[in-house]
């Protein structure tokens, strides 16, 4: 079981990774996005390479107007270079072109900490998911200054943060892999979810088994579910057989009955 999720987890990365990795050298195509109250949902197209969708909150943009009917030109500045959109938004829908301006002075940066040879494409995905040398540099400062280019695109997607590996440490994960912390991110392991789980009673739970538990829907209130039907010993292998399998409080309670029914005469 282990290594069927540990699969699972490298097969979502390598295919986010490929799919990313298929837009070459990107310097201009289209875009279209959906206006949420606070974010923008946006979907860039590469010219003849593929599509990246991602939300941004509407605070990051600059001269942003996304009102029916509006002609707009606004920008998205990130460390890694500036994003430049024209465009028009109708019954609420946006889409028009952009073009992104490269920032020289941040390859120079990335260079000094240990990371060359960033293609365009590597480049542009780093200003997308706005990822700076100040972060890169703290990620260092915590021990995970050796990335591959493929992990460093990891932190910058799933939004690794040297808070999140922080806190992960104070929560008893202090020798997390690379891999491992991109994992946490990717299933929603979070400092608050151990302490729910370690509040159940399960008082050393494996990053594992904390996996496990987010992968197939293992939530405080199914723990508490399956103790109050009869299962009050119950370990995190049992609970997640039980959520694999459709196991649930409802399903105990109803052969419970079944069987007192076939007592009767």
């Amino acid at each position: 079981m282990t290594t069927q999720r540990t699969t699972y987890t490298l097969l979502i990365s390598a295919l986010l990774l490929w799919t990313f990795s298929a837009l070459a050298a990107p310097k201009s195509g289209t875009w279209t996005a959906t206006p949420r109250e606070d974010t923008l949902q946006m979907n860039f197209r590469v010219k003849e390479h593929g599509n990246m969708g991602l939300s941004i909150p509407r605070a990051s943009f600059q001269g942003l107007n996304t009102e029916d009917g509006a002609d707009t030109k606004f920008q998205l500045v990130r460390e890694a270079g500036t994003l430049r959109f024209e465009g028009r938004f109708a019954n609420g829908e946006g889409a028009g072109h952009y073009t992104f301006e490269p920032n020289a002075a941040y390859l120079e940066e990335m260079g000094k900490l240990g990371h060359t040879n960033i293609t365009p494409d590597e480049h542009f995905q780093l200003a997308i998911f706005d990822l700076g040398p100040a972060r890169v540099k703290a990620l260092a400062e915590l021990g995970y200054g050796k990335m591959s280019h493929d992990e460093l695109l990891q932190v910058a997607i799933f939004q690794l943060t040297p808070e999140h590996i922080r806190a992960m440490k104070a929560a008893g994960y202090d020798k997390l892999t690379m891999d491992e912390l991109v994992a946490t991110r990717i299933h929603d392991v979070t400092p608050k979810f151990v302490a729910e789980v370690k509040g159940l009673g399960f008082s050393n739970p494996s990053l594992e088994q904390l996996m496990s538990m987010r992968i197939h829907g293992v939530t405080p209130k199914f723990v508490q579910e399956m103790r109050e039907a009869g299962y009050p010993n119950v370990t995190i292998e049992q609970l997640v057989d039980m959520r694999i399998h459709g196991i649930d409080g409802n399903y105990i309670r109803s052969l419970s009955k079944n069987k007192g029914g076939g007592r009767k005469e």
